[in-house]
């Protein structure tokens, strides 16, 4: 766990990509996009369907470690419209217990413009919480407060050995882009132009095994030329 302020408000980011925000007892995911492998398979791009269930067994350990009394998920926890019917049934009524034994809320992203039609919870554009302001896609320019996605922020990281490319928080200390929750989410390096009009030197907080690490920028390296980059 690292503590974070941003924008003045004190958030715990957990090393499994979440943020927990102790005063308002909040857990906030982003990009979960469940059902993206079954949406791949229809395109006959064929990817193991296992996404969705993996990604709710790595949220259900995070509400159970943390015991929030809201969930708050930052858009694009669907990948499309139809990935709700798509669902498993186990997978279905997992999602189900989870949704109706606390608050939640959905705020609305670009894969998911329409509140879920399945499941019951409240849904927004987005949310004002204290001096924070939570929403899908971060706005261009100064922002403060902001809490969003939809860039899946990932940091390609030199040590002494080799390079490791792991996702990661990026903040300035005035606000924040979460990385995706999501199995199969991908991510986009933080050295990207993407990230320019957001912040002008964001420190990357990378997700390790066993905590979330803060990385100097000079240990920061961009992708190779060619390589896929991915975000919401």
């Amino acid at each position: 766990m690292c503590e974070i302020s941003v924008n003045g408000e004190t958030l715990v980011a957990d090393p499994m990509g979440a943020l927990y925000w102790p005063s308002r007892q909040a857990l906030i995911v982003a990009d979960l996009h469940f059902e993206k492998g079954s949406s791949f398979a229809g395109r006959g791009l064929m990817l193991p369907p296992y996404d969705t269930r993996t990604t709710l067994k790595r949220l259900a350990a995070l509400i159970c470690r943390h015991e929030p009394a809201i969930v708050i998920s930052l858009g694009d926890a669907f990948h499309d419209g139809d990935s709700e019917q798509r669902m498993d049934e186990a997978d279905a009524d997992c999602l189900a217990r989870l949704v109706r034994a606390r608050r939640w809320i959905w705020v609305l992203g670009n894969h998911d413009r329409a509140p879920p039609r399945r499941f019951s919870g409240e849904a927004c554009a987005e949310l004002r919480l204290g001096s924070l302001t939570l929403r899908h896609e971060p706005m261009a320019g100064a922002e403060p407060g902001e809490l969003a996605g939809h860039l899946h922020p990932c940091a390609r990281v030199r040590t002494e050995s080799r390079i490791q490319r792991r996702r990661c928080f990026a903040t300035d200390g005035s606000r924040m882009v979460l990385p995706a929750f999501g199995a199969y989410a991908g991510g986009l390096n933080i050295l990207e132009d993407a990230y320019a009009p957001l912040f002008e030197a964001p420190t990357a907080f990378v997700l390790g095994s066993n905590g979330v690490y803060p990385i100097a920028r000079s240990l920061l390296v961009g992708d190779a030329p060619g390589a896929v980059r991915l975000a919401g």
